[in-house]
Protein backbone atom coordinates (compact mmCIF):
# COMPACT_ATOMS: atom_id res chain seq x y z
CA UNK A 1 0.00 0.00 0.00
CA UNK A 2 1.45 3.50 -0.82
CA UNK A 3 2.19 5.48 1.88
CA UNK A 4 0.03 8.85 2.05
CA UNK A 5 -1.66 11.15 3.92
CA UNK A 6 -4.45 8.50 5.73
CA UNK A 7 -2.82 5.28 4.46
CA UNK A 8 0.03 2.99 6.51
CA UNK A 9 2.88 4.60 7.77
CA UNK A 10 2.01 8.22 8.54
CA UNK A 11 -0.80 8.22 11.79
CA UNK A 12 -0.30 11.60 12.85
CA UNK A 13 -1.13 12.84 9.46
CA UNK A 14 -4.10 10.48 9.40
CA UNK A 15 -5.02 11.90 12.79
CA UNK A 16 -4.93 15.60 11.53
CA UNK A 17 -7.00 14.95 8.10
CA UNK A 18 -9.70 13.44 11.12
CA UNK A 19 -9.65 16.29 12.99
CA UNK A 20 -9.56 18.20 10.17
CA UNK A 21 -12.71 16.62 8.75
CA UNK A 22 -14.51 16.78 11.88
CA UNK A 23 -13.72 20.69 12.32
CA UNK A 24 -15.28 20.81 9.15
CA UNK A 25 -18.56 19.36 10.19
CA UNK A 26 -18.71 20.98 13.43
CA UNK A 27 -18.43 24.48 11.69
CA UNK A 28 -20.86 23.42 8.94
CA UNK A 29 -23.60 22.68 11.32
CA UNK A 30 -23.17 25.86 13.59
CA UNK A 31 -23.66 27.50 10.21
CA UNK A 32 -26.70 25.88 9.41
CA UNK A 33 -27.79 26.03 12.46
CA UNK A 34 -27.40 29.99 12.18
CA UNK A 35 -29.10 30.13 8.71
CA UNK A 36 -32.44 28.38 9.91
CA UNK A 37 -32.17 30.62 13.22
CA UNK A 38 -31.58 34.14 11.69
CA UNK A 39 -34.46 33.14 8.77
CA UNK A 40 -36.92 31.28 10.77
CA UNK A 41 -36.54 32.66 14.63
CA UNK A 42 -39.50 30.41 16.53
CA UNK A 43 -39.92 33.21 19.12
CA UNK A 44 -40.07 36.96 19.15
CA UNK A 45 -37.56 37.09 21.65
CA UNK A 46 -34.94 35.31 18.95
CA UNK A 47 -34.43 38.42 15.96
CA UNK A 48 -31.19 39.36 15.12
CA UNK A 49 -29.75 42.81 15.93
CA UNK A 50 -26.91 43.97 14.85
CA UNK A 51 -24.70 43.31 17.90
CA UNK A 52 -21.15 42.32 16.63
CA UNK A 53 -19.36 44.34 13.92
CA UNK A 54 -19.92 45.75 10.55
CA UNK A 55 -17.69 43.61 8.74
CA UNK A 56 -17.66 40.74 11.03
CA UNK A 57 -21.48 39.68 10.50
CA UNK A 58 -22.72 35.90 10.34
CA UNK A 59 -26.40 37.64 9.15
CA UNK A 60 -25.43 39.13 6.23
CA UNK A 61 -24.28 35.50 4.93
CA UNK A 62 -27.60 34.02 6.49
CA UNK A 63 -30.26 36.49 4.70
CA UNK A 64 -27.23 36.55 1.13
CA UNK A 65 -28.53 35.02 -1.86
CA UNK A 66 -25.82 32.26 -1.46
CA UNK A 67 -27.02 31.20 1.97
CA UNK A 68 -29.08 28.36 0.42
CA UNK A 69 -29.42 26.34 -3.17
CA UNK A 70 -32.77 25.62 -4.15
CA UNK A 71 -33.93 25.66 -0.39
CA UNK A 72 -30.49 23.88 0.67
CA UNK A 73 -28.25 25.74 3.32
CA UNK A 74 -24.89 25.98 1.43
CA UNK A 75 -23.68 25.12 4.99
CA UNK A 76 -25.13 21.60 4.10
CA UNK A 77 -22.24 21.10 1.05
CA UNK A 78 -19.70 21.68 3.57
CA UNK A 79 -20.83 19.30 5.95
CA UNK A 80 -21.30 16.24 3.45
CA UNK A 81 -17.33 17.47 2.76
CA UNK A 82 -15.96 17.53 5.65
CA UNK A 83 -17.99 13.73 6.70
CA UNK A 84 -16.20 12.74 3.74
CA UNK A 85 -13.01 13.59 4.65
CA UNK A 86 -13.50 12.38 8.29
CA UNK A 87 -14.48 8.64 6.65
CA UNK A 88 -11.31 8.66 4.24
CA UNK A 89 -9.01 8.97 7.64
CA UNK A 90 -11.22 6.27 9.29
CA UNK A 91 -12.11 3.69 6.43
CA UNK A 92 -8.20 4.58 4.19
CA UNK A 93 -8.15 3.36 0.79
CA UNK A 94 -5.93 4.46 -2.34
CA UNK A 95 -9.47 4.54 -4.12
CA UNK A 96 -11.16 6.97 -1.04
CA UNK A 97 -8.40 9.20 -0.78
CA UNK A 98 -7.92 9.94 -4.92
CA UNK A 99 -11.55 11.07 -4.67
CA UNK A 100 -11.33 13.03 -1.05
CA UNK A 101 -8.08 15.10 -2.76
CA UNK A 102 -9.94 15.73 -5.69
CA UNK A 103 -13.04 17.39 -3.51
CA UNK A 104 -10.80 18.73 -1.63
CA UNK A 105 -9.47 20.84 -4.80
CA UNK A 106 -12.96 21.59 -6.06
CA UNK A 107 -14.02 22.84 -2.14
CA UNK A 108 -10.93 24.91 -1.90
CA UNK A 109 -11.79 26.54 -5.51
CA UNK A 110 -15.74 27.03 -3.95
CA UNK A 111 -14.22 28.73 -0.73
CA UNK A 112 -12.14 30.85 -2.31
CA UNK A 113 -14.86 32.08 -4.66
CA UNK A 114 -17.58 32.41 -1.30
CA UNK A 115 -14.36 34.66 0.41
CA UNK A 116 -14.29 36.72 -2.36
CA UNK A 117 -18.24 37.22 -2.86
CA UNK A 118 -18.45 38.07 0.72
CA UNK A 119 -15.44 40.76 1.15
CA UNK A 120 -16.40 41.99 -2.57
CA UNK A 121 -19.87 41.81 -2.44
CA UNK A 122 -21.07 41.95 1.02
CA UNK A 123 -18.11 43.58 2.56
CA UNK A 124 -18.80 41.70 5.31
CA UNK A 125 -17.49 37.48 6.79
CA UNK A 126 -19.23 35.11 8.47
CA UNK A 127 -17.10 33.93 11.56
CA UNK A 128 -18.86 30.48 11.46
CA UNK A 129 -18.35 30.56 7.35
CA UNK A 130 -14.52 32.06 7.59
CA UNK A 131 -13.51 29.19 9.95
CA UNK A 132 -15.02 26.57 7.95
CA UNK A 133 -12.84 28.30 5.04
CA UNK A 134 -10.15 27.76 6.87
CA UNK A 135 -10.34 24.26 7.53
CA UNK A 136 -10.97 23.42 4.39
CA UNK A 137 -7.93 25.30 2.85
CA UNK A 138 -5.92 23.44 5.47
CA UNK A 139 -7.20 20.18 4.36
CA UNK A 140 -6.30 20.91 0.70
CA UNK A 141 -2.96 21.91 2.17
CA UNK A 142 -2.78 18.39 3.29
CA UNK A 143 -3.99 16.92 0.50
CA UNK A 144 -1.55 19.25 -1.84
CA UNK A 145 1.60 18.28 0.48
CA UNK A 146 1.11 14.24 1.58
CA UNK A 147 -2.00 13.25 -0.68
CA UNK A 148 -1.45 10.24 -2.95
CA UNK A 149 0.64 11.01 -5.72
CA UNK A 150 1.67 14.22 -4.38
CA UNK A 151 4.75 14.00 -6.75
CA UNK A 152 3.24 13.52 -10.22
CA UNK A 153 4.41 15.06 -13.06
CA UNK A 154 0.63 16.12 -14.13
CA UNK A 155 -1.65 18.39 -12.59
CA UNK A 156 -4.11 15.30 -13.79
CA UNK A 157 -2.00 12.76 -12.17
CA UNK A 158 -2.10 14.76 -8.99
CA UNK A 159 -5.71 16.23 -8.24
CA UNK A 160 -8.00 14.52 -10.86
CA UNK A 161 -8.31 10.55 -10.61
CA UNK A 162 -11.26 10.12 -8.22
CA UNK A 163 -13.11 6.88 -8.22
CA UNK A 164 -16.14 7.52 -10.39
CA UNK A 165 -18.58 4.88 -7.81
CA UNK A 166 -17.64 6.51 -5.28
CA UNK A 167 -18.36 9.45 -6.31
CA UNK A 168 -21.67 8.10 -7.54
CA UNK A 169 -22.20 6.61 -4.04
CA UNK A 170 -21.36 9.99 -1.92
CA UNK A 171 -23.43 12.40 -4.98
CA UNK A 172 -26.34 9.96 -4.34
CA UNK A 173 -26.20 9.79 -0.69
CA UNK A 174 -25.60 14.13 -0.99
CA UNK A 175 -28.82 14.41 -2.95
CA UNK A 176 -30.84 12.32 -0.58
CA UNK A 177 -29.76 14.10 2.31
CA UNK A 178 -30.63 17.19 0.25
CA UNK A 179 -33.82 16.53 -0.25
CA UNK A 180 -34.47 15.81 3.22
CA UNK A 181 -32.77 19.93 3.87
CA UNK A 182 -35.39 21.21 1.11
CA UNK A 183 -38.26 19.52 2.87
CA UNK A 184 -37.12 20.62 6.39
CA UNK A 185 -37.18 24.05 5.03
CA UNK A 186 -40.78 24.05 3.34
CA UNK A 187 -41.80 22.98 7.07
CA UNK A 188 -39.90 25.62 8.42
CA UNK A 189 -41.40 27.99 6.31
CA UNK A 190 -44.99 26.48 6.78
CA UNK A 191 -44.71 26.80 10.40
CA UNK A 192 -43.80 30.87 10.23
CA UNK A 193 -47.97 31.05 9.13
CA UNK A 194 -49.15 28.73 11.35
CA UNK A 195 -48.33 27.33 14.92
CA UNK A 196 -45.46 29.74 15.11
CA UNK A 197 -47.20 32.59 13.84
CA UNK A 198 -49.95 32.35 16.49
CA UNK A 199 -47.34 32.07 19.01
CA UNK A 200 -45.57 34.97 17.55
CA UNK A 201 -48.56 37.14 18.23
CA UNK A 202 -49.21 35.88 21.24
CA UNK A 203 -45.89 37.04 22.69
CA UNK A 204 -46.39 40.22 21.44
CA UNK A 205 -49.41 40.91 23.02
CA UNK A 206 -47.30 39.86 26.51
CA UNK A 207 -45.12 42.32 25.72
CA UNK A 208 -45.26 45.16 28.45
CA UNK A 209 -46.17 48.32 26.98
CA UNK A 210 -43.92 51.02 27.07
CA UNK A 211 -43.83 55.02 26.10
CA UNK A 212 -43.22 56.43 22.92
CA UNK A 213 -40.08 58.61 22.75
CA UNK A 214 -40.42 62.06 24.08
CA UNK A 215 -38.87 62.81 20.39
CA UNK A 216 -40.69 60.52 17.68
CA UNK A 217 -38.32 60.95 14.59
CA UNK A 218 -39.67 63.45 12.10
CA UNK A 219 -38.23 61.10 9.34
CA UNK A 220 -40.68 58.90 8.24
CA UNK A 221 -39.78 55.88 6.20
CA UNK A 222 -43.65 54.82 5.93
CA UNK A 223 -46.47 57.41 6.16
CA UNK A 224 -50.11 56.76 5.73
CA UNK A 225 -51.33 58.84 7.78
CA UNK A 226 -50.84 62.72 8.69
CA UNK A 227 -50.70 62.30 11.94
CA UNK A 228 -48.11 59.32 13.29
CA UNK A 229 -50.40 58.04 15.83
CA UNK A 230 -53.56 58.09 13.52
CA UNK A 231 -52.24 54.66 12.03
CA UNK A 232 -53.54 51.51 12.51
CA UNK A 233 -49.32 50.24 12.79
CA UNK A 234 -47.69 52.76 14.59
CA UNK A 235 -43.75 52.11 14.40
CA UNK A 236 -40.57 53.64 15.69
CA UNK A 237 -37.89 51.79 14.37
CA UNK A 238 -34.16 52.71 16.42
CA UNK A 239 -32.21 51.92 13.19
CA UNK A 240 -28.64 52.32 11.66
CA UNK A 241 -28.14 52.54 8.05
CA UNK A 242 -25.07 50.49 7.97
CA UNK A 243 -26.81 47.74 10.20
CA UNK A 244 -27.24 44.35 7.81
CA UNK A 245 -30.54 43.27 10.03
CA UNK A 246 -31.99 46.65 9.26
CA UNK A 247 -31.37 46.15 5.79
CA UNK A 248 -33.48 42.52 6.11
CA UNK A 249 -36.06 44.05 7.93
CA UNK A 250 -36.19 46.98 5.40
CA UNK A 251 -37.00 44.41 2.83
CA UNK A 252 -39.69 42.73 4.67
CA UNK A 253 -41.45 46.21 5.53
CA UNK A 254 -41.21 46.72 1.68
CA UNK A 255 -43.18 43.64 0.99
CA UNK A 256 -45.69 44.77 3.92
CA UNK A 257 -46.14 48.05 2.95
CA UNK A 258 -47.69 47.45 -0.44
CA UNK A 259 -49.95 44.68 1.93
CA UNK A 260 -50.60 47.10 4.48
CA UNK A 261 -51.12 50.52 2.28
CA UNK A 262 -52.42 52.98 4.14
CA UNK A 263 -52.42 51.35 7.66
CA UNK A 264 -48.30 51.99 8.39
CA UNK A 265 -46.31 54.56 10.00
CA UNK A 266 -42.66 54.05 10.60
CA UNK A 267 -40.60 56.36 11.78
CA UNK A 268 -36.61 56.13 11.61
CA UNK A 269 -36.02 56.61 14.95
CA UNK A 270 -31.71 57.21 14.06
CA UNK A 271 -29.72 55.12 16.20
CA UNK A 272 -25.80 54.65 14.24
CA UNK A 273 -23.74 51.98 16.52
CA UNK A 274 -21.02 54.51 16.20
CA UNK A 275 -19.04 56.28 19.20
CA UNK A 276 -18.69 59.93 17.19
CA UNK A 277 -22.65 60.33 17.33
CA UNK A 278 -24.37 57.59 19.53
CA UNK A 279 -22.91 57.49 23.23
CA UNK A 280 -26.04 56.16 24.45
CA UNK A 281 -24.03 52.18 24.14
CA UNK A 282 -20.84 52.02 24.16
CA UNK A 283 -20.37 50.47 20.52
CA UNK A 284 -18.51 51.55 17.61
CA UNK A 285 -19.81 48.70 15.51
CA UNK A 286 -20.16 51.09 11.97
CA UNK A 287 -17.95 53.79 10.82
CA UNK A 288 -19.63 55.41 8.63
CA UNK A 289 -23.07 55.30 9.97
CA UNK A 290 -23.28 58.83 11.82
CA UNK A 291 -22.53 60.36 8.42
CA UNK A 292 -25.23 59.00 6.67
CA UNK A 293 -27.40 59.65 9.52
CA UNK A 294 -26.47 63.45 9.11
CA UNK A 295 -26.60 63.10 4.78
CA UNK A 296 -30.12 61.64 5.21
CA UNK A 297 -31.76 63.91 7.88
CA UNK A 298 -30.10 67.06 6.35
CA UNK A 299 -32.93 67.62 3.85
CA UNK A 300 -35.71 66.03 5.55
CA UNK A 301 -37.85 66.69 2.15
CA UNK A 302 -35.82 63.76 0.77
CA UNK A 303 -35.47 61.69 3.53
CA UNK A 304 -37.30 58.66 2.67
CA UNK A 305 -35.48 58.62 -1.36
CA UNK A 306 -31.51 59.00 0.98
CA UNK A 307 -33.02 56.39 3.33
CA UNK A 308 -34.40 54.18 0.08
CA UNK A 309 -31.05 54.35 -1.61
CA UNK A 310 -28.72 53.92 0.88
CA UNK A 311 -30.85 50.21 1.50
CA UNK A 312 -31.08 49.31 -1.86
CA UNK A 313 -27.45 49.94 -2.52
CA UNK A 314 -26.03 48.52 1.06
CA UNK A 315 -22.93 46.46 0.13
CA UNK A 316 -22.25 49.89 -1.51
CA UNK A 317 -22.90 52.27 1.28
CA UNK A 318 -20.05 50.91 3.26
CA UNK A 319 -17.37 52.87 1.26
CA UNK A 320 -16.07 56.49 2.75
CA UNK A 321 -16.27 57.24 -1.25
CA UNK A 322 -19.75 56.06 -1.76
CA UNK A 323 -20.86 58.31 1.31
CA UNK A 324 -19.41 61.13 -0.17
CA UNK A 325 -20.60 60.83 -3.78
CA UNK A 326 -24.03 59.90 -2.52
CA UNK A 327 -23.71 63.35 -0.47
CA UNK A 328 -22.98 65.56 -3.55
CA UNK A 329 -25.90 63.79 -5.74
CA UNK A 330 -28.45 65.35 -3.40
CA UNK A 331 -26.46 68.30 -2.83
CA UNK A 332 -26.46 67.91 1.45
CA UNK A 333 -22.70 68.15 1.76
CA UNK A 334 -22.92 70.66 4.27
CA UNK A 335 -24.68 67.93 6.33
CA UNK A 336 -20.93 66.45 7.10
CA UNK A 337 -20.86 70.02 9.32
CA UNK A 338 -23.99 71.10 10.10
CA UNK A 339 -24.94 71.98 13.98
CA UNK A 340 -28.36 71.79 13.61
CA UNK A 341 -28.77 68.30 11.35
CA UNK A 342 -26.33 67.07 14.25
CA UNK A 343 -28.79 68.00 16.83
CA UNK A 344 -31.95 66.67 15.17
CA UNK A 345 -29.75 63.42 14.79
CA UNK A 346 -28.63 64.00 18.47
CA UNK A 347 -31.68 64.18 19.90
CA UNK A 348 -33.32 61.37 18.12
CA UNK A 349 -30.20 59.16 19.65
CA UNK A 350 -30.64 60.32 23.35
CA UNK A 351 -33.80 59.34 23.38
CA UNK A 352 -32.61 55.38 23.57
CA UNK A 353 -31.92 56.34 27.19
CA UNK A 354 -35.29 56.73 27.96
CA UNK A 355 -35.96 52.93 28.09
CA UNK A 356 -35.32 50.60 30.92
CA UNK A 357 -32.49 48.35 30.54
CA UNK A 358 -33.52 44.81 29.26
CA UNK A 359 -29.82 43.47 29.48
CA UNK A 360 -28.01 43.91 32.77
CA UNK A 361 -25.12 44.09 30.12
CA UNK A 362 -26.63 47.26 28.75
CA UNK A 363 -28.03 50.62 30.78
CA UNK A 364 -30.80 51.22 28.52
CA UNK A 365 -33.16 49.93 27.06
CA UNK A 366 -32.44 50.43 23.60
CA UNK A 367 -28.88 49.09 22.93
CA UNK A 368 -28.88 47.45 19.55
CA UNK A 369 -30.41 48.11 16.23
CA UNK A 370 -32.93 47.05 14.55
CA UNK A 371 -35.57 47.98 18.03
CA UNK A 372 -38.85 47.98 16.97
CA UNK A 373 -41.53 49.95 18.64
CA UNK A 374 -44.32 48.37 17.45
CA UNK A 375 -48.01 49.99 18.61
CA UNK A 376 -46.14 50.72 22.10
CA UNK A 377 -44.54 47.46 22.32
CA UNK A 378 -40.59 46.64 22.05
CA UNK A 379 -39.45 44.16 19.82
CA UNK A 380 -35.49 44.01 19.83
CA UNK A 381 -34.22 42.50 16.56
CA UNK A 382 -35.78 41.71 13.23
CA UNK A 383 -38.23 38.86 12.41
CA UNK A 384 -39.16 37.13 9.03
CA UNK A 385 -42.07 38.57 7.04
CA UNK A 386 -44.20 35.89 8.06
CA UNK A 387 -44.21 36.84 11.54
CA UNK A 388 -44.06 40.73 11.30
CA UNK A 389 -47.40 40.17 8.56
CA UNK A 390 -49.11 38.03 11.72
CA UNK A 391 -48.65 40.87 13.99
CA UNK A 392 -49.43 43.64 11.62
CA UNK A 393 -53.28 41.58 10.70
CA UNK A 394 -53.81 41.26 14.74
CA UNK A 395 -53.03 44.96 14.77
CA UNK A 396 -55.27 45.89 12.21
CA UNK A 397 -57.97 43.72 13.35
CA UNK A 398 -57.75 44.92 16.89
CA UNK A 399 -58.15 48.83 15.06
CA UNK A 400 -61.26 47.84 13.30
CA UNK A 401 -62.39 46.44 16.09
CA UNK A 402 -61.85 49.39 18.49
CA UNK A 403 -63.18 51.56 15.43
CA UNK A 404 -66.64 49.63 15.06
CA UNK A 405 -66.92 49.94 19.05
CA UNK A 406 -66.61 53.35 19.10
CA UNK A 407 -69.29 53.97 16.07
CA UNK A 408 -71.71 51.84 17.59
CA UNK A 409 -71.17 53.73 20.84
CA UNK A 410 -71.17 56.95 19.37
CA UNK A 411 -74.82 55.62 16.96
CA UNK A 412 -76.17 54.69 20.77
CA UNK A 413 -75.35 57.93 22.57
CA UNK A 414 -77.05 60.02 19.76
Amino acid sequence: MQESLTMSGRPGLRTGSFVVGIGMVAASLVTIRHFFTANYPSSIYEGSVCDINAFFNCDSSAYSAIAQIGGVPLGYFGLMVGGLVALGAVFPSERFERTNKSIALANAVGVLALFLFSVIYLRSLCLFCSAYWILSLVNFGLFWKYGIDWDASTFVARYLQPSPKLLATFAAAMLVGAYGFIAFHEAKKEAQTGGVAVRIVQQYYNLPEVALPSTVSPFMAIQSTERFEDAPIRIVEYGDLLCSDCVYLYRQLKRLETEFAGQINLAFQHFPLERKCNTVVEKDKHPGACDLSYIASHRPNRFKEIYNEIFTNFPSSKDPDWIRSLAERYDVTAAFSDTTTHGVVHRLIETGREYEQTSEQYAHGIRSTPTMIINNRMIIGTLPYEQLKAIFQALVYEYEQDTERRRFLEDWVS
